[in-house]
């Protein structure tokens, strides 16, 4: 029985490969059509870098995480995903997509999205299963449609941390009802109810509440759902956006039910884009984070995670401009990013960064040059004791990323 099903499952899948290279289509990579009303489409996208940090290197004779002078040199798989999306009637999609990160020695690979959607008009629609809880433009954007190579450096979400809920890039599992709120489609919505934290801190198993509304001065970004992009390369013409996002869970910090505290954590984001008269591209993109605790675990930041959060204010920006003309099959993009990480029980930290975008074909083939110099890698982003240290450090990285 197990033979013939595998046998039955190589014929189908040498079909639907068949399929899916023959027929082509605007939805990611290549889409493999069944009827009028059923498709099916596949994509994947990887991004790989390559970093030299000072003091990075592992001291001999000490553990793995005492670092010295020395720089580190390292090449890493960032992301290796795929994508997976159909229809299967006039209203109802799916969405599947993979992850596979390797840190170190250790491969991660797991479910990154499995949405049922179920969409009717441009002013409600209802997404349910695992997905982006709503909140900054950063994590909407995801690392694939991000300005910048890096990540945004501010401290994590809640359900960014993997001991909390689904945890996985700002993912968890729960349901968003998502659209647009005026008929000219410049003021959008976003609200979701999520699992939030599971057992731990949170014995009566409280939901995450989480929303985001945002509104479009100018032009209407149009992206998937209510996914962002931090660029459209000046395809989108003139841009100007402006969000507020929040989410909220009682019990949701510590490490047990005795010292649990709610979290309550907000955002303000701005995208700014215009094309000049000579072609180039002008990006600007701004966000504020604050993040609070109420409750016992306050008192407890000197404990051991998992269970603690980043509390306190954090900032970043960042400043793009595309060239006009090409430079052999892309275009150049330099830019400078600040972010600063404000926590009220450690101390501060900042990071500024340089680089250059090389454009090939906007998000779907990209390679990155980047200059850092700051203390955000040497005290961390997220929650750290009180007595951190850590010295300002230079880090040069370079990094690739191709998707279809």
């Amino acid at each position: 029985m197990k033979q013939f099903s595998l046998k039955k499952g190589l014929v189908l899948g040498t079909a639907l490969s068949a399929g899916l290279l023959a027929v082509g289509s605007a939805q990611a990579g290549a889409t493999f059509k069944i009827d009028d009303t059923k498709w099916l489409s596949m994509g994947v996208g990887i991004r790989t870098s390559f970093s030299a940090v000072e003091g990075g290197a592992p001291q001999p004779g000490n553990s793995g995480d005492m670092r010295g002078d020395e720089w580190s040199n390292d090449f890493a798989v960032d992301n290796a995903r795929i994508y997976l999306n159909g229809q299967v009637h006039e209203n109802i999609k799916f969405e599947f997509n993979t992850e596979s990160r390797v840190v170190g020695n250790d491969e991660d690979f797991f479910v990154l999205d499995a949405i049922a959607k179920f969409e009717f008009n441009d002013m409600f629609n209802i997404w349910v299963g695992r997905q982006l809880v709503p909140s900054d433009r950063a994590e909407l954007n995801g690392p694939f449609y991000h300005s910048t190579y890096e990540f945004n450096k501010t401290p994590f979400w809640p359900n960014d941390q993997s001991s909390y809920g689904a945890g996985k890039y700002g993912r968890d599992d729960g349901i968003n009802l998502w659209g647009a709120l005026t008929a000219d489609k410049k003021l959008t919505y976003v609200v979701g109810v999520f699992n939030g934290t599971v057992n731990g801190p949170d014995a009566e198993d409280n939901l995450l509440y989480a929303g985001r509304i945002s509104y479009n001065f100018l032009n209407v970004e149009k992206n998937p759902g209510y996914y962002t992009s931090s660029t459209y390369y000046g395809n989108a013409g003139d841009i100007l956006t402006v969000a507020f996002a929040t989410q909220w869970e009682e019990d949701a910090i510590g490490t047990n039910a005795q010292d649990s505290s709610d979290f309550f954590g907000y955002s303000v984001d701005l995208l700014g884009e215009t094309t000049l008269g000579n072609g180039a591209v002008v990006t600007v993109e701004g966000q504020y984070k604050k993040f609070e605790l109420a409750g016992p675990s306050k008192a407890l930041l000197n404990g051991i995670p998992p269970g603690l959060m980043f509390e306190g204010d954090a900032y970043t920006g960042t400043l793009l401009y595309l060239m006009p003309g090409k430079v052999g099959i892309g275009q150049l993009q330099p830019y400078v990013r600040y972010t600063a990480n404000e926590e009220e029980n450690s101390a501060d930290r900042d990071e500024f960064e340089a680089g250059l975008n090389y454009i090939i074909d906007g998000h779907n083939a990209r390679v990155s040059l980047m200059y850092q110099y700051g203390d955000i890698a040497s005290k961390g982003a997220n929650y750290t004791a009180p007595d951190v240290r850590g010295d300002d450090v230079h880090a040069i990285k370079l990094g690739f990323q191709l998707q279809i």
